[in-house]
């Protein structure tokens, strides 16, 4: 049941921008084609997962994703694509900003990390399969009183040496402005003793002018999008990886989601204050008798 704390995003389709050019009917049913087809490929490939190995999952993870972004015409461009591979077996939370169904694509692209999605993915079927082979950490947003072992889990995880991919604003927006990043996420990495590596994600067509036709949002189903997104000519999906926020940069998760917030915001060049650090109470000294 939705609660008062339930993220909640204002777009819906008068966010969506028009004018773009698309496709023919017939090269949007091939891609929609293709697209399947890669997700039966990875969905036949979830028994081989125990047993080739962390560098072979990676290697069939990238390639997987990548054949998803290919299938829909995108093209990615990436901007400080090293920094994040070269992370080697260092945990690190890796934070952006949500847009859409691709924003996970993109990001495995470059690195393939697990991920925390909402808990009702895992009944999809055959990608809800996909997803939990793939070590996807489930969160219900639905009921607070999981939240804390989910944190508890997220900071294990990251302990362990594992990258794991979140959307602090917990839902999607249009991409015109982001979302409040929520800070329960970050307390984890806190825990962890881990960084917050933040990643700027943004839609643009091959002309250059930004879209928002590739959004999820609203009351819409991932069924609209997608077709959307396969009738849609000369996609780019831009990736910027910044810098990491390192352990005890933030005093508190609320200050390190600020920071996280701020540092995406200006690579979209949507600036916002980048916070100061907020004065500690002293405490309140009793006279003496």
């Amino acid at each position: 049941m939705a609660h008062d704390w339930m993220p909640t995003s204002p777009c819906g389709p008068t966010c969506l921008t028009t004018g773009e050019a698309g496709v023919g009917r017939a090269r949007a049913a091939l891609r929609l084609t293709g697209a399947v087809a890669v997700l039966l490929v990875a969905a036949l490939s979830v028994p081989l997962m125990p047993v080739i190995g962390r560098a072979g999952r990676e290697l069939l993870a990238k390639r997987i994703f990548r054949a998803v972004l290919r299938a829909f015409g995108v093209r990615l461009v990436v901007r400080g694509g090293d920094a994040l591979r070269a992370g080697g077996n260092r945990g690190a939370l890796v934070a952006t900003n949500h847009i859409s169904w691709l924003d996970i694509a993109a990001v495995n692209a470059v690195r393939p990390m697990r991920a925390i999605a909402k808990v009702d993915i895992r009944s999809w079927p055959v990608l809800g399969r996909v997803v939990a082979a793939a070590g996807t950490l489930f969160i219900d947003r639905e009921r607070l009183r999981t939240l804390p072992d989910t944190v508890a889990e997220l900071a294990t995880t990251l302990r362990s040496g594992s990258l794991v991919y979140a959307c602090p604003e917990g839902t999607t927006w249009c991409g015109q402005g982001i979302g409040k990043f929520r800070p329960a996420l970050f307390q984890a990495a806190i825990d962890g003793g881990v960084p917050v590596r933040p990643i700027a994600l943004r839609f643009r067509l091959a002309g250059g002018r930004e879209t928002t036709t590739p959004a999820f949002i609203g009351t819409e189903t991932i069924i609209d999008s997608i077709c959307r997104v396969a009738r849609l000519r000369g996609l780019v999906l831009e990736l910027t990886v910044l810098d990491e926020l390192a352990p005890g940069r933030a005093a508190n998760r609320r200050e390190l989601a600020e920071l996280t917030e701020a540092a995406i915001n200006s690579a979209l060049h949507r600036v916002t204050p980048i916070p100061t650090q907020r004065p500690r109470r002293r405490p309140t000294r009793i006279p003496a008798a």
